[in-house]
């Protein structure tokens, strides 16, 4: 294979190499502007997501915010502080909801 550059003219080997350079630019400048183009898409997408009000994530911090903190506050106080069978509840009750 290196026999055929050896034996290839100057001017012409100068003329394959460039041409394969400007097509190693091309296709990497072309993969480049994708990828950035995805990634602003995708924000996009994501902030137009955000301002659905049926989407679920929205739907949550709508319930947490109608929550008084007052209550959440008397809640956190009248617990023991080392009751381990409350701990041991609290935590099947978040991973019981985090599978449905």
């Amino acid at each position: 294979m290196l026999g055929l550059l050896y034996n290839m003219p100057r001017e012409e080997l100068i003329a394959q190499l460039y041409d394969g350079l400007v097509l190693l630019v091309l296709g990497m400048g072309t993969v480049f502007v994708f990828l950035v183009l995805l990634i602003y898409i995708t924000k996009i997408m994501s902030k137009l997501c955000m301002r659905d009000p049926n989407h679920p994530a929205n739907a949550k911090a709508k319930t947490e915010a109608a929550a008084p903190a007052a209550t959440a506050a008397r809640t956190v106080a009248a617990a023991p502080v080392n009751d381990d069978a409350a701990v041991a509840a609290a935590i099947a009750a978040a991973y019981d909801k985090s599978r449905n």
